[in-house]
Protein backbone atom coordinates (compact mmCIF):
# COMPACT_ATOMS: atom_id res chain seq x y z
CA UNK A 1 0.00 0.00 0.00
CA UNK A 2 1.51 3.31 -1.04
CA UNK A 3 1.32 5.93 1.73
CA UNK A 4 3.53 8.63 0.19
CA UNK A 5 4.91 9.78 -3.14
CA UNK A 6 8.12 7.73 -2.95
CA UNK A 7 6.17 4.53 -2.39
CA UNK A 8 3.79 5.47 -5.19
CA UNK A 9 6.62 5.68 -7.73
CA UNK A 10 8.24 2.49 -6.47
CA UNK A 11 4.95 0.59 -6.76
CA UNK A 12 3.76 1.93 -10.13
CA UNK A 13 5.71 0.82 -13.22
CA UNK A 14 7.12 3.42 -15.60
CA UNK A 15 4.83 4.03 -18.58
CA UNK A 16 5.93 2.96 -22.03
CA UNK A 17 7.61 5.73 -23.97
CA UNK A 18 8.70 7.72 -20.92
CA UNK A 19 12.35 7.81 -22.05
CA UNK A 20 11.33 9.28 -25.41
CA UNK A 21 9.32 11.97 -23.62
CA UNK A 22 12.27 12.73 -21.34
CA UNK A 23 14.53 13.23 -24.35
CA UNK A 24 12.05 15.65 -25.91
CA UNK A 25 11.66 17.52 -22.62
CA UNK A 26 15.40 17.89 -22.10
CA UNK A 27 16.03 19.08 -25.65
CA UNK A 28 13.14 21.58 -25.46
CA UNK A 29 14.30 23.07 -22.16
CA UNK A 30 17.95 23.29 -23.21
CA UNK A 31 16.98 25.03 -26.47
CA UNK A 32 14.88 27.70 -24.77
CA UNK A 33 17.33 28.21 -21.91
CA UNK A 34 19.99 28.98 -24.52
CA UNK A 35 17.58 31.38 -26.22
CA UNK A 36 16.73 33.07 -22.90
CA UNK A 37 13.03 32.26 -23.35
CA UNK A 38 10.80 31.70 -20.34
CA UNK A 39 9.11 28.29 -20.27
CA UNK A 40 5.75 27.24 -18.86
CA UNK A 41 4.55 23.70 -18.21
CA UNK A 42 0.76 23.55 -18.62
CA UNK A 43 -0.94 20.37 -17.43
CA UNK A 44 -4.44 19.81 -18.78
CA UNK A 45 -7.38 17.41 -18.75
CA UNK A 46 -8.33 14.63 -16.37
CA UNK A 47 -6.64 11.38 -15.38
CA UNK A 48 -8.16 7.92 -15.46
CA UNK A 49 -7.89 5.28 -12.74
CA UNK A 50 -7.82 1.83 -14.36
CA UNK A 51 -9.65 -0.98 -12.56
CA UNK A 52 -7.80 -3.72 -14.45
CA UNK A 53 -4.31 -4.13 -15.95
CA UNK A 54 -5.92 -5.09 -19.26
CA UNK A 55 -8.14 -2.08 -18.91
CA UNK A 56 -11.78 -2.29 -19.88
CA UNK A 57 -13.19 -0.24 -17.01
CA UNK A 58 -11.80 2.84 -15.34
CA UNK A 59 -12.82 5.76 -13.12
CA UNK A 60 -12.68 9.17 -14.79
CA UNK A 61 -13.68 12.80 -14.25
CA UNK A 62 -15.44 15.33 -16.45
CA UNK A 63 -12.46 17.54 -17.36
CA UNK A 64 -12.23 18.24 -21.09
CA UNK A 65 -9.00 20.25 -20.81
CA UNK A 66 -10.59 23.60 -21.69
CA UNK A 67 -8.71 25.76 -19.18
CA UNK A 68 -5.33 24.23 -19.95
CA UNK A 69 -5.65 24.33 -23.75
CA UNK A 70 -6.93 27.92 -23.81
CA UNK A 71 -4.25 29.06 -21.35
CA UNK A 72 -1.50 27.46 -23.45
CA UNK A 73 -2.47 29.65 -26.42
CA UNK A 74 -2.34 32.81 -24.31
CA UNK A 75 1.04 31.87 -22.82
CA UNK A 76 2.36 31.52 -26.38
CA UNK A 77 1.01 34.99 -27.17
CA UNK A 78 2.89 36.27 -24.12
CA UNK A 79 6.16 34.96 -25.58
CA UNK A 80 6.56 31.84 -23.44
CA UNK A 81 7.67 28.46 -24.72
CA UNK A 82 4.97 25.97 -23.72
CA UNK A 83 5.18 22.34 -22.67
CA UNK A 84 1.58 21.20 -22.99
CA UNK A 85 1.04 18.00 -21.01
CA UNK A 86 -2.47 16.82 -21.76
CA UNK A 87 -4.88 13.95 -21.37
CA UNK A 88 -5.01 12.01 -24.61
CA UNK A 89 -8.10 13.01 -26.64
CA UNK A 90 -8.79 16.08 -24.50
CA UNK A 91 -8.70 19.59 -25.98
CA UNK A 92 -5.41 20.87 -27.39
CA UNK A 93 -4.25 24.39 -28.25
CA UNK A 94 -5.48 25.65 -31.63
CA UNK A 95 -7.32 22.47 -32.67
CA UNK A 96 -9.77 23.11 -29.79
CA UNK A 97 -11.47 25.71 -32.01
CA UNK A 98 -12.60 23.02 -34.44
CA UNK A 99 -14.12 20.31 -32.25
CA UNK A 100 -17.33 18.48 -33.06
CA UNK A 101 -19.53 20.01 -35.75
CA UNK A 102 -18.07 23.51 -35.28
CA UNK A 103 -15.49 22.82 -37.95
CA UNK A 104 -18.00 21.40 -40.43
CA UNK A 105 -20.17 24.49 -39.96
CA UNK A 106 -17.23 26.63 -41.06
CA UNK A 107 -16.99 24.88 -44.42
CA UNK A 108 -18.88 25.25 -47.64
CA UNK A 109 -19.31 22.47 -50.18
CA UNK A 110 -19.62 23.37 -53.85
CA UNK A 111 -20.46 20.69 -56.39
CA UNK A 112 -20.35 21.10 -60.12
CA UNK A 113 -20.47 18.65 -62.95
CA UNK A 114 -16.68 18.34 -63.12
CA UNK A 115 -15.51 18.67 -59.52
CA UNK A 116 -16.33 19.12 -55.87
CA UNK A 117 -14.61 21.85 -53.89
CA UNK A 118 -14.56 22.77 -50.22
CA UNK A 119 -13.96 26.31 -49.00
CA UNK A 120 -14.15 28.20 -45.72
CA UNK A 121 -17.27 30.31 -45.33
CA UNK A 122 -16.52 34.01 -45.64
CA UNK A 123 -17.57 34.83 -42.08
CA UNK A 124 -15.10 32.26 -40.68
CA UNK A 125 -12.01 33.04 -42.77
CA UNK A 126 -10.52 35.59 -40.37
CA UNK A 127 -11.04 33.35 -37.34
CA UNK A 128 -9.51 30.28 -38.96
CA UNK A 129 -6.63 32.35 -40.35
CA UNK A 130 -5.82 33.71 -36.88
CA UNK A 131 -5.81 30.23 -35.34
CA UNK A 132 -3.69 28.73 -38.13
CA UNK A 133 -1.22 31.64 -37.95
CA UNK A 134 -0.80 31.12 -34.20
CA UNK A 135 -0.27 27.40 -34.64
CA UNK A 136 2.22 27.78 -37.51
CA UNK A 137 4.17 30.43 -35.58
CA UNK A 138 4.44 28.17 -32.53
CA UNK A 139 5.72 25.33 -34.69
CA UNK A 140 8.13 27.51 -36.63
CA UNK A 141 9.70 28.90 -33.46
CA UNK A 142 9.68 25.49 -31.77
CA UNK A 143 7.79 26.96 -28.84
CA UNK A 144 5.19 24.23 -28.36
CA UNK A 145 5.89 20.71 -27.12
CA UNK A 146 2.86 18.46 -26.59
CA UNK A 147 3.05 15.29 -24.50
CA UNK A 148 0.08 13.11 -23.57
CA UNK A 149 -0.99 10.87 -20.70
CA UNK A 150 -4.12 8.90 -19.84
CA UNK A 151 -3.84 7.28 -16.41
CA UNK A 152 -2.94 8.82 -13.06
CA UNK A 153 0.31 6.83 -13.00
CA UNK A 154 1.29 8.06 -16.49
CA UNK A 155 0.52 11.63 -15.44
CA UNK A 156 2.63 11.51 -12.27
CA UNK A 157 5.60 9.83 -13.95
CA UNK A 158 5.53 12.37 -16.80
CA UNK A 159 5.11 15.27 -14.38
CA UNK A 160 8.19 14.24 -12.41
CA UNK A 161 10.21 13.89 -15.61
CA UNK A 162 9.07 17.34 -16.76
CA UNK A 163 10.11 18.83 -13.42
CA UNK A 164 13.54 17.23 -13.70
CA UNK A 165 13.97 18.78 -17.16
CA UNK A 166 12.77 22.20 -15.99
CA UNK A 167 14.70 22.39 -12.72
CA UNK A 168 17.79 24.08 -14.11
CA UNK A 169 15.67 26.94 -15.53
CA UNK A 170 15.00 27.96 -11.90
CA UNK A 171 12.85 31.11 -11.63
CA UNK A 172 12.48 31.39 -15.43
CA UNK A 173 9.84 28.67 -15.56
CA UNK A 174 6.20 28.45 -14.52
CA UNK A 175 4.35 25.28 -13.60
CA UNK A 176 0.68 25.88 -14.36
CA UNK A 177 -0.97 22.78 -12.95
CA UNK A 178 -4.45 22.88 -14.48
CA UNK A 179 -4.97 19.12 -14.87
CA UNK A 180 -7.81 17.55 -12.91
CA UNK A 181 -5.84 14.89 -11.06
CA UNK A 182 -7.52 11.83 -9.57
CA UNK A 183 -7.59 11.64 -5.78
CA UNK A 184 -7.74 7.84 -5.58
CA UNK A 185 -6.09 4.90 -7.34
CA UNK A 186 -5.60 1.15 -7.15
CA UNK A 187 -1.98 0.01 -6.59
CA UNK A 188 -0.65 -2.11 -9.45
CA UNK A 189 -0.21 -5.21 -7.28
CA UNK A 190 -3.84 -5.02 -6.10
CA UNK A 191 -5.41 -4.59 -9.53
CA UNK A 192 -7.18 -7.34 -11.40
CA UNK A 193 -5.20 -8.58 -14.40
CA UNK A 194 -8.25 -9.19 -16.59
CA UNK A 195 -11.72 -7.71 -16.93
CA UNK A 196 -13.57 -7.81 -13.62
CA UNK A 197 -16.51 -10.21 -13.68
CA UNK A 198 -19.96 -8.65 -13.96
CA UNK A 199 -21.71 -11.75 -12.63
CA UNK A 200 -21.64 -10.55 -9.02
CA UNK A 201 -21.31 -7.31 -7.01
CA UNK A 202 -17.76 -6.04 -6.53
CA UNK A 203 -16.02 -4.27 -3.67
CA UNK A 204 -13.08 -2.20 -4.86
CA UNK A 205 -10.60 -0.59 -2.47
CA UNK A 206 -8.90 2.65 -3.53
CA UNK A 207 -5.83 4.27 -2.02
CA UNK A 208 -5.17 8.00 -1.77
CA UNK A 209 -3.02 9.48 -4.51
CA UNK A 210 -0.07 11.25 -2.81
CA UNK A 211 -0.17 15.04 -2.75
CA UNK A 212 2.53 15.59 -5.32
CA UNK A 213 2.76 19.35 -4.75
CA UNK A 214 4.86 18.64 -1.64
CA UNK A 215 7.92 17.09 -3.37
CA UNK A 216 7.36 19.17 -6.50
CA UNK A 217 7.73 22.49 -4.66
CA UNK A 218 10.30 21.49 -2.06
CA UNK A 219 12.51 19.09 -4.04
CA UNK A 220 11.93 18.91 -7.78
CA UNK A 221 11.59 22.57 -8.88
CA UNK A 222 12.22 24.59 -5.69
CA UNK A 223 13.02 27.79 -7.61
CA UNK A 224 10.12 27.71 -10.08
CA UNK A 225 6.93 29.78 -10.04
CA UNK A 226 4.32 27.13 -9.23
CA UNK A 227 0.61 27.72 -9.80
CA UNK A 228 -2.05 25.26 -8.65
CA UNK A 229 -5.82 25.20 -9.10
CA UNK A 230 -8.58 24.71 -6.58
CA UNK A 231 -12.09 23.75 -7.71
CA UNK A 232 -14.92 23.70 -5.16
CA UNK A 233 -18.69 23.49 -5.10
CA UNK A 234 -19.08 25.24 -1.70
CA UNK A 235 -18.17 28.94 -1.94
CA UNK A 236 -17.64 29.16 1.82
CA UNK A 237 -14.69 26.75 1.54
CA UNK A 238 -13.02 28.07 -1.60
CA UNK A 239 -10.66 30.79 -0.36
CA UNK A 240 -9.92 29.04 2.92
CA UNK A 241 -8.84 25.89 1.07
CA UNK A 242 -6.70 27.94 -1.32
CA UNK A 243 -4.94 29.58 1.64
CA UNK A 244 -4.50 26.21 3.33
CA UNK A 245 -2.80 24.86 0.18
CA UNK A 246 -0.41 27.85 0.05
CA UNK A 247 0.44 27.45 3.72
CA UNK A 248 1.00 23.72 3.38
CA UNK A 249 2.94 23.51 0.12
CA UNK A 250 4.60 26.97 0.00
CA UNK A 251 4.05 27.52 -3.72
CA UNK A 252 3.29 30.90 -5.25
CA UNK A 253 -0.30 31.08 -6.47
CA UNK A 254 -3.64 29.28 -6.31
CA UNK A 255 -6.31 29.90 -8.92
CA UNK A 256 -9.55 29.21 -7.10
CA UNK A 257 -12.85 28.71 -8.88
CA UNK A 258 -16.35 27.43 -8.30
CA UNK A 259 -17.69 24.60 -10.42
CA UNK A 260 -20.86 26.52 -11.19
CA UNK A 261 -19.26 29.68 -12.67
CA UNK A 262 -15.64 28.69 -13.42
CA UNK A 263 -15.79 30.12 -16.95
CA UNK A 264 -16.92 33.53 -15.68
CA UNK A 265 -15.12 34.10 -12.37
CA UNK A 266 -11.90 33.01 -10.67
CA UNK A 267 -9.96 34.26 -7.66
CA UNK A 268 -6.16 34.40 -7.77
CA UNK A 269 -4.85 33.82 -4.27
CA UNK A 270 -1.27 34.49 -3.10
CA UNK A 271 0.26 34.41 0.37
CA UNK A 272 -0.48 38.12 0.79
CA UNK A 273 -3.48 38.96 -1.36
CA UNK A 274 -6.35 37.83 -3.55
CA UNK A 275 -7.64 39.15 -6.86
CA UNK A 276 -11.01 38.39 -8.43
CA UNK A 277 -11.31 38.16 -12.21
CA UNK A 278 -14.89 38.36 -13.41
CA UNK A 279 -16.21 38.45 -16.97
CA UNK A 280 -19.40 40.35 -17.67
CA UNK A 281 -22.29 38.77 -19.53
CA UNK A 282 -21.42 40.94 -22.52
CA UNK A 283 -17.84 39.64 -22.55
CA UNK A 284 -19.04 36.04 -22.39
CA UNK A 285 -21.54 36.58 -25.20
CA UNK A 286 -18.85 38.14 -27.38
CA UNK A 287 -16.66 35.04 -26.99
CA UNK A 288 -14.07 36.42 -24.55
CA UNK A 289 -12.25 33.77 -22.55
CA UNK A 290 -11.36 34.29 -18.92
CA UNK A 291 -8.05 32.47 -19.42
CA UNK A 292 -6.71 35.55 -21.25
CA UNK A 293 -6.93 37.55 -18.02
CA UNK A 294 -5.74 34.68 -15.85
CA UNK A 295 -2.60 34.28 -17.96
CA UNK A 296 -1.96 38.05 -18.03
CA UNK A 297 -2.13 38.10 -14.24
CA UNK A 298 0.10 35.04 -13.87
CA UNK A 299 2.68 36.57 -16.23
CA UNK A 300 2.75 39.82 -14.22
CA UNK A 301 3.17 37.83 -10.99
CA UNK A 302 5.96 35.85 -12.63
CA UNK A 303 7.77 39.04 -13.69
CA UNK A 304 7.62 40.33 -10.10
CA UNK A 305 8.83 36.96 -8.84
CA UNK A 306 11.84 36.99 -11.19
CA UNK A 307 12.69 40.57 -10.19
CA UNK A 308 12.56 39.68 -6.50
CA UNK A 309 14.73 36.61 -7.08
CA UNK A 310 17.35 38.79 -8.74
CA UNK A 311 17.26 41.15 -5.74
CA UNK A 312 17.61 38.19 -3.42
CA UNK A 313 14.19 38.74 -1.86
Amino acid sequence: MASNWEEFYSSQPKPAGLEDSERLLNNFCIKHFAGDTKVVLVTSGGTTVPLEHNTVRFVDNFSAGTRGSVSAEFFLKQGYAVIFMYRLKSLQPFSRHFTGQKFLDMLELTETKDKTSITVTSKNISKIAEVVQGYKAALKDGKLLELSFTTIAEYLWLLRSACQALAFLKESCILYLAAAVSDFYIPADEMSVHKISSSKPQTISFQLVPKILAPLVSLWVPNAFVVSFKLETDKDLLIAKARDALDKYKHKLVIANMLQNRKQQVTLVTQKSSCVINLTEEQLESGEEIEKYIVENVVENHKSFIANCKKGI
